[in-house]
This record gives C-alpha cells, sequence and structure tokens, in this order.
C-alpha cells in the first residue's frame, strides 16, 4: 500500500473515531513493588497471579531461585526478585503473591511484595532504560512516566532467562 493512500485511511479514521485512543499507541502493563521500588511488565506476558502457596526447595539452585511449585499439574520453577534484585530478603506477608510470567519458551513464577495496579501508557510516556555499562544484561525495558512517579518496565524475556 502507498504512503499516501495509508495516509488518507489513517485520516479518515481519524474522522469517523475523533478522540478515541489507537490502541496500538497504548501499552498494557501491571504494577508491582519489590522492595521500595515500583516496577512493571507488560500484561500479556503475565499467565496469572496467586497468593502463595507451598514450595519445593531445589538443590544446587542459585539463593534467589526459592524452588519450584505445582499449579494445576505443572511444575513452576520460584524465584524471589527481592533476592535476585540484591534486596534483602524478607518475610512474605498478605500483600505477597506469586506472580506467573511466560514467554515462548519459559514460563517461571516470581515473588512481589505486592501488586499495585493495572496501567495503561501510551508509547510516548515510556522513555528508553538507563544506559548502563552492560547494557545487554540489563532487566530494564524502558521507563514510564505515569503522571508524577516513575515507573521502571522490565524485560520478560531477561527475567525467564535461565542461568541455573
Amino acid at each position: 500500500m502507498s504512503g499516501k493512500l495509508q495516509d488518507i485511511i489513517n485520516k479518515q479514521q481519524d474522522q469517523i473515531n475523533p478522540g478515541e485512543e489507537n490502541l496500538d499507541d497504548i501499552v498494557q502493563l501491571v504494577g508491582f513493588v519489590v522492595g521500595n521500588e515500583e516496577f512493571s511488565v507488560p500484561i500479556l506476558s503475565i499467565q496469572e497471579i496467586i497468593k502463595p502457596i507451598e514450595w519445593t526447595r531445589v538443590p544446587r539452585t542459585p539463593e534467589y531461585v526459592l524452588g519450584v511449585f505445582n499449579l494445576r499439574g505443572t511444575v513452576i520453577p520460584l524465584i524471589d526478585l527481592r533476592k535476585k534484585f540484591g534486596l534483602a530478603s524478607e518475610k512474605m506477608t498478605d500483600d505477597s503473591r506469586f506472580i506467573v510470567m511466560k514467554n515462548e519458551f519459559e514460563t517461571a513464577g516470581f515473588v512481589i511484595d505486592r501488586l499495585t495496579e493495572a496501567i495503561r501508557l501510551k508509547k510516548h510516556e515510556i522513555g528508553p532504560a538507563p544506559e548502563t555499562a552492560m547494557q545487554e544484561k540489563t532487566m530494564i525495558e524502558g521507563v514510564g512516566k505515569q503522571n508524577d512517579k516513575i515507573l521502571t518496565i522490565l524485560k520478560v524475556d531477561k527475567l525467564l532467562e535461565r542461568d541455573f
């Protein structure tokens, strides 16, 4: 399709739906807290969010891997995001949750301190990840700006990467 034709179609679409947001320009996220920081991940990467259940410790795994748990017949690794992010471990509370994330290859559960909210950001409200010495290893996808707060958006693929 030629560029001019696409422009005409877009203008007509805008006239038909004035004031309606283009869904392609919206990113839907789920916010959660680990330590004193708020993070988020794309909503489509979340399989489910559950209250903590019993898990089994697995020997010879990194300290941040708590073990595995059984979710309706599927054994899923459980990762403590506090430990993975280098924070001090704390006892789970009534607000703690297991957030089960997936991509096309892996599924894992992550312990979070508490959920915050479902978040809708326009793509232009998301900036790039801060530059670091190890840019390719960073878990940060970008930084969202919402009202008066900054929101760190995590790379689900990096979180799910197995290094154990």
